[in-house]
C-alpha cells in the first residue's frame, strides 16, 4: 500500500490500496450519435464502423495519438429504429482513455499546475471530439460527447457548496467555521467479491471494506451491500453489468478533508485488482489417500492478463442516508458495535451429534464405519 498523503497525489498517478486493489488514472466520456438533420436513418448503425471511425480520429487528430482498445469503448445501439423518437439518438456508449503517461511531466512539481495542464487537456478533448461529423455506409451522423457527472470534481464541488449554501443539513459535517460540509461519499459499480473475505463468501465484507477505505481516513459510518439496481438498469445490450455481481459503498468519513481527499482521488479513476495463483511443482500432485492437500509452490505467479479493471461511479451523498438509515429503523439501535462489521458470509448452524434436524438417528456411512474400505475404494480411483 502507498504511504503518499492523499493530497500530493498527481492527476495521472496510481495509488495502490489494501487487498491487492490499484486506482488508475482514467479519462471517461459519454458519447451519443444522432444522425445529421439531412440524414434519414432506416437501419441499425454499424456498430463496428462506428468505434473504427473514432479510434482513426482520436489516432489522427491530437499532437500525440491517442489509443483506445476495442473494449474500451463501448456502445449501445438503439435496435427498434420504429419506436424511436425524432430527438434520440441511434447510439449512446462511453470510452476509456487510459494511455496517459504523455501528461506526465516529472520535472514539474507544483500540483495545482498540473491538475490545471490536466483539466485544459480534457476540456480540449471534448471541445474536439463534440460535434464532429460521421459519415458511415453513406449515412450521415453528429457525435455528443461530454464528460460524466461522476467524474468532474470541479463540478460535484460546485454543487455542494451550492446545496449548503441554501441551508440544506442531509449528510454533512461542520467545518471549522461552523458552515455545513459534506462527508460521505457513494460508490457503485465495484464487483462483490473485490471486498469479500477470501474463502469465506463471494459477498461483500464489512470488515474487508473498512479496512480498504480506512486508507483514505477514519470511518464514521460505513454501509455495503449488494447493487441489485445497477443490473436492473443496464440494457440487454451492456453485458457489462449483472444484478447481483456488483456492491454499492456508503462511506462516512468523520472529517471533512478525508471525505475531499477520498473524492477526489476516487473520482476519474478505475479500480484494479490484481490477480495471484500458486502453481504446483507436480501437476499430478492431488490429494492422497493420507488427506496432504496439493504441493504448492509458495512463489505466487501474475497471470497474463488477469489484471481486472472496474470502472466505478463516485459522488457525494446529498439525501443523507445515514440519517435516513436511522430514522427508518430505530429497532437497529440496540446493535452492537461488532455487528456492523459482520462478514456477508452466512452463520454456522449448530451441530446436533446425536440426532438430525428432525430428531431421528443419523445414517452412518457404512464404508466408514467398519472401517474397511479405503478413500480409493470410497471415491473412486480416478
Amino acid at each position: 500500500m502507498s504511504s503518499k498523503p492523499l493530497d500530493s497525489l498527481r492527476p495521472t498517478e496510481t495509488l495502490e490500496i489494501e487487498n491487492g486493489l490499484t486506482l488508475v488514472p482514467r479519462v471517461k466520456l459519454n458519447l451519443t450519435v444522432f444522425p445529421s438533420e439531412t440524414s434519414s436513418v432506416t437501419k441499425p448503425i454499424d456498430e463496428w464502423l462506428l468505434k473504427r471511425a473514432l479510434t482513426d480520429f482520436l489516432k489522427t487528430s491530437f499532437h500525440v495519438p491517442i489509443t483506445v482498445p476495442e473494449e474500451d469503448l463501448r456502445i449501445r445501439r438503439f435496435k427498434d429504429l420504429g419506436k424511436r423518437k425524432r430527438v434520440d439518438p441511434v447510439a449512446d456508449g462511453t470510452i476509456f482513455i487510459r494511455e496517459l503517461e504523455f501528461l506526465s511531466n516529472k520535472n514539474e512539481d507544483d500540483l495545482e499546475v498540473l491538475e490545471k495542464n490536466f483539466l485544459d487537456w480534457r476540456s480540449s478533448l471534448v471541445e474536439k471530439m463534440d460535434g464532429i461529423q460521421l459519415n458511415l455506409e453513406g449515412f450521415k451522423f453528429r457525435l455528443g460527447v461530454a464528460i460524466p457527472a461522476t467524474d468532474d470534481f470541479q463540478g460535484m464541488r460546485k454543487d455542494w457548496e451550492a446545496f449548503y449554501a441554501l441551508g440544506n443539513r442531509a449528510g454533512y459535517s461542520r467545518g471549522g467555521s461552523g458552515r455545513q460540509q459534506p462527508d460521505t461519499i457513494v460508490l457503485r459499480g465495484v464487483p462483490s467479491r473485490w471486498f469479500a473475505e477470501p474463502r469465506v463468501s463471494s459477498k461483500p465484507s464489512m470488515l474487508v471494506t473498512h479496512t480498504i477505505f480506512s486508507t483514505f481516513g477514519k470511518i464514521r459510518n460505513l454501509n455495503v451491500a449488494e447493487d441489485n439496481d445497477l443490473g436492473d438498469k443496464a440494457g440487454d445490450d451492456d453485458g457489462d453489468i449483472v444484478a447481483g455481481l456488483h456492491c454499492k459503498i456508503v462511506v462516512q468519513f468523520e472529517r471533512y478533508k478525508d471525505f475531499y481527499n477520498a473524492l477526489k482521488v476516487l473520482c476519474g479513476r478505475s479500480l484494479q485488482k490484481s490477480l495471484h495463483m500458486c502453481v504446483p511443482r507436480d501437476p499430478l500432485a492431488w490429494v492422497d489417500v493420507q488427506g496432504k492437500f496439493w504441493d504448492f509452490d509458495q512463489r505466487a505467479i501474475e497471470q497474463q492478463g488477469s489484471r481486472l479493471k472496474a470502472d466505478y461511479e463516485v459522488t457525494w451523498d446529498k439525501h443523507g442516508f445515514f440519517q435516513n438509515t436511522r430514522s427508518h429503523a430505530p429497532e437497529r439501535s440496540s446493535r452492537t458495535a461488532a455487528d456492523s462489521y459482520r462478514s456477508g458470509a452466512p452463520r454456522r448452524q449448530p451441530f446436533f451429534p446425536h440426532s438430525g434436524y428432525d430428531h431421528s438417528r443419523p445414517k452412518r456411512f457404512k464404508g466408514v464405519a467398519n472401517g474397511k474400505n479405503t478413500v480409493k475404494e470410497l471415491f473412486g480411483s480416478s
